[in-house]
């Protein structure tokens, strides 16, 4: 298999020779865009099963070596998959054998959705995001939707409705870069590839009794007009109200950390950052949340029935009502 696409903003060059693995990888990248002639990342996933690494490399850190300007990762992230990088100033290139310790093969085989979703993260997802990092973009638990007139990003942490707000505005003729994460530099924001999750589709089981289908209406890049941060509430109906710009940074940098899909990401960003010598340690959140809302209006909007709501209903007037 070959593949070349895009996700989180970056152009990627994938080659796979594991056959089970192609479907995987497939439904994380997105072919909307131009072809990635010029790829910012290689990907490299192999059948074979022997180490990236001999005796005589030179030990970093646990379960990770260097040598000639490589690492190399052993079982990266508990997910099964041995890594090696290689990084240049054009890009970065990444290697991937499945060599599981016996507790990740268990894992793989006993919970089926969370190893997908562990893979998908691995092989795309996180060289992805970090490569994004090093262009100074950060990862944001914030997808953007069009809903009416509106370009929302739409903060707010895991279960709090945000898929069910944009599978609305979708079915309404809206266009979202994603349902769940993305990457922005501060003004333009990216989508990261990969299926909706929901508990109101039909599909493939997935993670906390949701199912996966396709997102439609996806768009490469979107660039936001406000900032929108979604609470539930037990009572009022639905209301909107004006946030200061330091409540809404608190907000997208808290919903961001809260995200499990990002749980693993943060060490495996500093090892690699480590290691090679290039980009930051820690992706730059906080800075790129405080060029957001110092640019943008930024509301909270509070929800007590979800299910009885669109988002672009609920913005309509927003600026004016909102004290």
């Amino acid at each position: 298999m070959h593949a070349e696409g895009l996700t989180a903003g970056e152009r990627l060059s994938v080659d796979c020779t594991l056959g089970w693995v192609e479907p995987i990888v497939g439904e994380v990248i997105d072919t909307v865009g131009e072809p990635s002639h010029d790829a910012d990342l290689s990907l490299l996933i192999d059948h074979d099963r022997r180490p990236f690494h001999g005796e005589d490399w030179l030990p970093f850190g646990r379960g990770a070596w260097t040598r000639d300007g490589v690492m190399v990762l052993r079982d990266a992230c508990t997910s099964g998959f041995d890594v090696s990088v290689r990084t240049t100033e054009e890009g970065a290139a990444f290697g991937f054998r499945w060599r599981p310790s016996r507790s990740s093969k268990a894992a793989q085989l006993a919970l089926r959705a969370r190893f997908r979703l562990l893979a998908r993260a691995v092989l795309v997802q996180y060289p992805a995001l970090w490569r994004a990092s090093v262009r100074g973009r950060a990862p944001m638990h914030a997808p953007v939707v069009r809903a009416g007139d509106a370009v929302v990003l739409l903060a707010g942490p895991s279960g709090v409705g945000k898929t069910t707000l944009i599978e609305r505005e979708l079915a309404a003729g809206g266009r979202a870069i994603s349902d769940n994460l993305c990457v922005t530099d501060g003004t333009t924001a990216w989508g990261l590839v990969e299926p909706t999750r929901s508990d109101a589709i039909q599909g493939r089981r997935s993670t906390h009794g949701r199912r996966e289908g396709p997102l439609s209406g996806r768009a490469v890049e979107l660039v936001p007009d406000r900032v929108v941060v979604l609470r539930r509430a037990q009572t009022g109906g639905v209301r909107m109200r004006r946030l200061e710009p330091a409540e809404a940074a608190r907000a997208l940098v808290a919903a961001t950390y809260m995200a499990g899909e990002l749980r693993r990401f943060w060490g495996l960003a500093a090892t690699l950052s480590a290691a090679t010598g290039i980009g930051p340690v820690h992706p730059p959140i906080a800075e790129v949340a405080s060029v957001i809302v110092r640019r943008l209006p930024c509301f909270e909007l509070s929800i007590e029935d979800i299910s009885s709501v669109r988002l672009a209903e609920a913005l309509e007037g927003s600026v004016t009502v909102c004290a």
